[in-house]
Order: structure tokens, then C-alpha cells, then sequence
């Protein structure tokens, strides 16, 4: 929206796709309407600026009631888990939830920056694992803020989510027990902090085991399907393959199968593939993917009771919290085949 035109009701229903009085409903009896509708409304609100207007009570009293939510991708598997532990814990203290969708966009960070320092929320929430800010000034003004599923890479706030590197550990450590002793690591990344702790996880099971590492079966990958894709047809080029393919996620790991069924192979009997996250594809896909899961509604759960006491008290007692991951064994992962574990 333009910065000197106010946006207006009208302007939250259009980007929503819903009628006003459902705008209305969603702000004012949020109990009223469908969850999937509110968050639609919510982020319309975020976007268009609405929120000056439309949350001037809690305004006029000093203090936001509503937390953003920032997250890169909507879309994201592991987004809807996550959201329903955080707005249950934020409506159970009062608050309301506004989401923040920025697509990778830095526009977009810089526009929900100038939000949050018109202090129309009270605390941020953050997905993306960076500040998506560049302006220093705005940026030191920020209100208590909380990373949840990747933690912040140059923000220095407290963090929420999975043990990443005692996931990996319980990953490799099947595939080991199995009899896999060439495993590739795929998903290596020097920004993604949750990604470099599940390489860490992955170093430490083989080192535990005696296994040497093999720097040529370690690939990086940005956690897509098509960077999974990617890593089978390195490999291959480099004729270096592994009997198992330990993942950074399980997009990635949806990203190896597609790769190794388009050549030919079968999966667990010529290759296992082990994921991270436990997202719903995970079950559904031929074979189902064996993998590390989430607890994603406790992580949101906890995420927001350790902003709300941020705003109570401004000093927390943990600047991280890690919950334990599980590991969930399904069809992907078998001893190696002869012909292969020969090599």
C-alpha cells in the first residue's frame, strides 16, 4: 500500500478474497471464524497496514495485543504445526497472531520492520533464521523477539526448536546399525544453522563409529527437492556413491528418491535415504520415508510462552530451548545390497 494513502477495510477484504464483514468478524470475534479465513485476514492486515486502524483499542491503551509472526514460506510443511502451538499459547494469554509472509523478499522484511516499529505488535516471532532487516537504526528498536524452527544467524535472540544435532546423531546411527558405512550427507550449508547442527550430528555418529569421513559424499544443498535431485546426479558424475543418503530434511530426502527412481533404482534395496522433519508427505510417499520428527505444536507452544514472558519480564530464563526429536522408521532404510557395500 502506499505509504500516503491509508488503507482501509476494503483493502484487507480484496487481498484476503473474503467479504468485509468477515474482515470485521475475524478482528473483533476471531472465535467466529474459521481458522484458514483468519490467518488469510491476519496477513492481509500485516500487509496493508490496516492493522493502525484496526486495532486502535489495544492501541490507545499502550500496548499492542497482537504478535507477528515472520516466516519466509506459508507453504512450508512444517509452518501450519507450528502456528497452531503458537496462537494457542498467545489466545490463551490474550494476544492475537498476525502473519507475516515475506517469499525470500527483502522489501518485504523491510515493510513488516516499519510495522513493528510503528509498535503495532507487541513481540515478533521469526521463521526465517535471519533478521530480515537492513536497516541497523530501525533494527536495534526491535520489540522482544523469539527464532523458532531455524535459529537466527546474525540476531543474538533467544531460539525454540529440535535438537537438530541429536536428530542427525539418531539417524546416522541407524543407518550405521544397519551396515551402512558409506553415508552421504546431503544438505551441508554454511548460513542455515540447522542445517550445519545436523551435519554436526552426522560427523560425530561416524566418529563414534570409527567410520573416516568422505568429504566427496558431503554435499550442499538449500533443504529443496531439487537440490536432492541435484546431489544423485553429482554423485554419479563423480562416481563416488554411497550405499545410504542421510538427508538435511525431508524435502531433500523426496528430492534423492526422485532422482534415484528416475534412474533405475530401487529404494531401500539399492540405496536408504533417511529425512528430517517428519512432514506429512513423508508417509505418503513410495517408500514411505524414514526420518527424524518434529515435535512442531510443542516448539510453538514454547516459542510463545518464551516471548510472552520476554514481554513480562525482559530477561529470560533460557536463551535456548531444544526439544528432543523421535526417531520414525519406515520403509526407506534396509541393510546395503552386496553389490553395492563391495564398492
Amino acid at each position: 500500500m502506499s505509504n500516503s494513502t491509508p488503507a482501509t477495510i476494503e483493502d484487507v477484504a480484496r487481498i484476503a478474497e473474503v467479504s468485509i464483514a468477515t474482515v470485521s468478524r475475524a478482528i473483533h470475534t476471531p472465535e467466529k471464524v474459521a481458522n484458514s479465513t483468519r490467518l488469510k485476514v491476519n496477513q492481509a492486515i500485516a500487509i496493508t497496514g490496516y492493522t493502525t486502524n484496526a486495532m486502535a483499542r489495544s492501541l490507545r491503551l499502550g500496548r499492542s495485543n497482537m504478535i507477528l509472526v515472520v516466516a519466509p514460506d506459508i507453504g512450508d510443511p512444517n509452518f501450519s504445526n507450528i502456528l497452531v502451538g503458537l496462537e494457542n499459547e498467545a489466545r490463551a494469554h490474550g494476544y492475537g497472531v498476525l502473519i507475516g509472509h515475506t517469499q525470500n523478499d527483502a522489501q518485504r522484511g523491510l515493510e513488516y520492520l516499519k510495522f513493528l516499529n510503528s509498535n503495532q505488535a507487541a513481540g515478533l516471532i521469526l521463521f526465517t533464521g535471519i533478521l530480515p532487516f537492513g536497516h541497523q537504526t530501525m533494527t536495534a528498536r526491535l520489540p522482544p523477539s523469539v527464532g523458532v524452527f531455524e535459529p537466527v544467524f546474525n540476531g543474538g535472540i533467544p531460539y525454540v526448536g529440535v535438537d537438530d544435532t541429536e536428530g542427525a546423531r539418531k539417524a546416522v546411527d541407524l543407518l550405521l546399525a544397519e551396515g551402512h558405512r558409506k553415508i552421504a550427507f546431503i544438505g551441508d550449508s554454511r548460513t542455515r544453522l540447522a542445517f550445519t547442527r545436523r551435519r554436526l550430528g552426522y560427523d560425530a555418529g561416524l566418529d563414534a563409529a570409527g567410520v573416516p569421513p568422505d568429504l566427496r559424499i558431503v554435499l550442499e544443498g538449500d533443504g529443496t527437492i531439487e537440490s536432492g535431485r541435484h546431489a544423485v546426479e553429482q554423485l554419479f558424475m563423480r562416481d563416488t556413491l554411497p550405499t545410504a543418503f542421510m538427508c538435511v530434511n525431508d524435502q531433500t530426502a523426496i528430492g534423492v528418491m526422485i532422482g534415484l527412481g528416475a534412474r533405475g533404482y530401487d529404494i531401500p534395496r539399492d540405496f536408504s535415504v533417511t529425512g528430517f522433519d517428519d512432514v506429512p508427505q513423508a508417509v505418503f510417499i513410495s517408500p514411505s520415508l524414514t526420518t527424524i520428527r518434529q515435535p512442531r505444536t510443542a516448539i510453538g507452544k514454547q516459542a510463545m510462552a518464551l516471548l510472552l514472558e520476554l514481554l513480562s519480564d525482559g530477561e529470560p530464563a533460557e536463551t535456548e530451548i531444544l526439544l528432543r526429536p523421535d526417531l520414525v522408521v519406515r520403509n526407506s532404510v534396509s541393510a546395503p545390497s552386496r553389490s553395492w557395500s563391495k564398492r
